[in-house]
């Protein structure tokens, strides 16, 4: 039986990482491994295993970012969690004057964000890589086309993110054609993330530092959610992940992804008295992705342990 004192001593030296301009946070490191702690031991029936979840907090209330995490360079099916990097990258080809802002394009990007639509997501991939998806193609010419996909990829791996493939589009019942072909050809067949990329980007975004400070506005805007209205679907992103944990006079801005072995949660809070703070956790695992109470549970606890400052 998992206890909290052994689990303590196999998480509390959790690995340290900080970017250049942030710094390793000691004390919220602390928290972050007690977090864990108590959140295994929480949920045992099934059992969550240490190795089913990754952590990455990112305290924004100082002038320094400071980061904690827990397994947060491992890498994992980003489920749709995968469209906020696609959301970047076409505003990078914006702002290049590489691809068209138009009226469709805009609502392809809101749909993909706001309404997490795979339709939506189809079209801005094709916009922004210059591919389309359709029948099988010869060696040759998939090679071609494999190479345009990846641009995505190439981009984030430029800027320094280490754990970040965007080559795949996200799927109800597909892929077919050329899609399914290119994964067997050209490994990996699946997009991953980690989680500290996944706060990486958001805190670019958060502080006006992705693209623009304008188009890290506009992609913001996107990701506001109202955690604090009932919604009809118990899996809306905005109270059935990060936001069934928040408190009256938080704000919420997230991206969630879940498909049926893993559930994930990517979110910017503001507290009440202005600070803000990123948590990104991925899940792992058929038996944990129908909960919606574990991203809650450990976001509940985060807040809950922050230092004062």
């Amino acid at each position: 039986m998992k206890t909290v004192a052994t689990l303590f001593v196999l998480l509390g030296a959790l690995p340290l990482g900080a970017r250049a301009g942030e710094e390793p946070g000691t004390v919220q490191q602390s928290m972050l491994a007690a977090a864990v702690t108590e959140t295994l031991v929480e949920f045992t029936s099934p059992p969550l295993q240490p190795g089913q979840l990754a952590v990455t907090v990112v305290d924004l209330r100082g002038a320094t970012p400071v980061r904690a995490h827990y397994r947060g360079d491992e890498r994992f099916y980003p489920a749709s969690v995968i469209k906020l990097f696609y959301l970047a990258y076409a505003h990078r080809r914006m702002e290049d004057g590489q691809l068209a802002d138009t009226p469709e394009l805009r609502r392809g990007l809101r749909d993909m964000i706001v309404d997490s639509y795979n339709e939506a997501t189809s079209y801005v991939v094709d916009a922004a890589t210059g591919t389309t998806s359709g029948p099988e193609l010869p060696p040759d010419e998939l090679a071609a086309w494999n190479e345009r996909r990846g641009v995505v990829t190439r981009y984030f791996r430029s800027l320094g993110y280490a754990n970040v493939n965007a080559q795949r589009k996200p799927w109800g019942e597909g892929p077919y054609g050329r899609e399914k072909q290119d994964m067997a050809a050209h490994p990996p067949a699946r997009n991953f993330l980690s989680t500290n990329d996944t706060a990486r980007l958001l805190q670019e975004i958060a502080l006006g530092q992705c693209v623009s400070r304008e188009r890290s506005a506009q992609m913001l805007a996107l990701l506001a959610r109202d955690p604090f209205t009932v919604k009809a679907d118990p899996d809306d992103q905005a109270t059935g992940f990060s936001g069934a944990a928040l408190a009256p006079g938080m704000k919420l801005w997230s991206k969630a992804g879940w498909v049926s072995w893993a559930r994930h949660d990517a979110a910017l809070i503001e507290l009440p008295g202005g600070g803000r703070v990123i948590i990104v956790m991925f899940t792992d695992g058929a038996e944990h992705a129908q909960n919606r109470k574990i991203i809650a549970a450990i976001v509940r606890r985060v807040l809950a342990g922050l230092p004062k400052i």
